[in-house]
């Protein structure tokens, strides 16, 4: 260890080294439950691009594992350390480089904000839509390795279609382009997009060119209640196949309602057994949701109500942005599964996780991005008790080979990490396995890039 630290410090100011275990023990796990995690030897919080490259040259000499981090909000383990490795934490590299309104991209450093970066694109009329729940917290860079999504993905899609280039550091610490800042470009292979969700199994993400959208006008809010799941996962079936295009399709079960009425007092009824919230940002949102309205309606909806203006929206929306916080609340622990399937499924996906529920005697609430068929059970549990802690693993494994029958995948937003390791080899099978450690293999021929995730 001693060498590692004194090689690092070749090339990194001493305030970019930490080495009290007590500080690198923080840095040791993300925002997922039943992952282990290692205790690093140093974390390191680089500035510039040849900050990295040095962390990397010192690693592949030394045979040592890196560790790349954002703000570590992921929730499958993809940040967590490895026993002795080096915590490459980007959180310091938080500039944006350049806005460009004429060509629409914004380039930045892996480290800034989503948010930040959504306020500053603004003031120039763009907008960056990718939002994940975290978006407040979560870094780009942590976008782009998990390939996350949000609640706009519905409308304006996820991570993966805004990455139109990349700077990345690799293994050996060599510095890689890929991509480009044009509207179009198919020269060679896209290794841009093998990049994003590879979970920094493949290099480390330094610099990124984003595409941007004009801002869209301020997007107006519906809510309808249904007495079932099947009811509203019917009408998000109508809303999409008739042609709609809300901005925002989310969906919450009754166990997930009843939550976040105990929490904030909604006053929402609780007979209510799933709750649909839409959104549309077009030039007349009113129509839109005049005709989603009937829709839910003839689908089965007791209540249907429109909002007036932006305030009255995000007043809806608020009980859709309680809805982790309120099952946190339910019990000492949770799981926060992310389960995506066919949207002709999501009514069985909603059915299926409700009997493994009562089978194990588990509070799971599910909230979705309904719009996406991307599904959020969230499994309550105490984590002090060994019994309820095996049925709460128990129930989420069940969860994901429900969403593997149904067609379904693993993960729509939130990787791999090391959650999902067994749960990724059956999706992908035997032959796509040994495809993606060949790829592995390549870029890292030494396997020194976040050891033990994915697979």
């Amino acid at each position: 260890m001693g060498d590692l630290i004194e090689r690092l410090r070749a090339g990194l100011p001493a305030e970019a080294i930490l080495t009290d275990p007590d500080v690198t023990a923080s840095y040791a796990n993300d925002m997922a439950s039943f992952c282990p995690a290692g205790a690093p030897a140093v974390v390191v919080l680089p500035r510039t691009v040849e900050e990295v490259r040095h962390v990397m040259r010192t690693a592949t000499a030394l045979r040592v594992p890196v560790v790349p981090q954002g703000a570590r909000t992921g929730l499958s383990g993809a940040a967590n350390a490895s026993e002795g490795c080096v915590v490459l934490s980007l959180t310091r590299m938080d500039r944006v480089l350049e806005i460009d309104p004429v060509d629409r991209v914004a380039v930045v450093e892996p480290g800034v904000v989503n948010a930040a970066l959504s306020k500053a694109v603004a003031q120039h009329g763009l907008y960056y839509p990718p939002d994940p729940s975290s978006w407040e917290q979560c870094t780009i860079g942590g976008n782009i390795g998990t390939g996350s999504g949000g609640l706009c993905c519905v409308k304006y899609g996820v991570t993966a279609e805004y990455v139109l280039g990349l700077e990345v550091v690799l293994a050996d610490g060599r510095l890689m382009r890929t991509g480009r800042r044009t509207a179009k470009g198919v020269a060679g292979y896209d290794l841009t997009r093998l990049f994003v969700g590879s979970e920094g199994s493949l290099g480390i993400v330094v610099r990124a060119i984003l595409a941007l959208k004009p801002a869209p006008p301020a997007q107006l809010a519906m809510v309808a209640e249904f007495p079932s799941a099947e009811a509203a996962c019917a009408a998000v079936c109508d809303i999409m196949a008739n042609g709609h295009v809300p901005s925002l399709l989310e969906l919450m079960d009754g166990t997930t309602v009843r939550a976040v009425n105990a929490m904030t007092a909604m006053g929402l009824p609780e007979s209510t057994e799933a709750l649909l919230l839409a959104a549309f940002d077009t030039p007349d949102p009113a129509a839109d949701l005049t005709a989603v309205g009937e829709l839910c309606l003839a689908a089965g909806a007791t209540q249907v109500v429109p909002a007036e203006d932006a305030i009255e929206s995000e007043m809806l929306l608020q009980a859709r942005r309680m809805a982790l916080p309120a099952l946190e609340r339910v019990s000492t622990a949770t799981m926060i599964d992310d389960v995506c399937v066919p949207r002709g499924r999501l009514a069985a996906m909603l059915v299926g996780v409700a009997a493994i529920a009562a089978k194990h005697e588990l509070t799971i609430g599910v909230c979705a991005h309904a719009g996406d068929g991307n599904t959020h059970p969230v499994v309550c549990f105490d984590a002090a008790d060994p019994e309820e802690s095996r049925r709460a693993r128990e129930s989420f494994d069940e969860i994901m080979a429900l969403g593997l029958e149904l067609g379904g995948t693993i993960t729509g937003e939130h990787g791999v990490g090391v959650l999902k390791k067994e749960w990724l080899a059956r999706e992908l099978g035997p032959v796509g396995v040994e495809m993606q450690r060949g790829i592995k293999a390549v870029f890292d021929p030494l396997g020194i890039l976040n050891p033990g995730k994915l697979f």
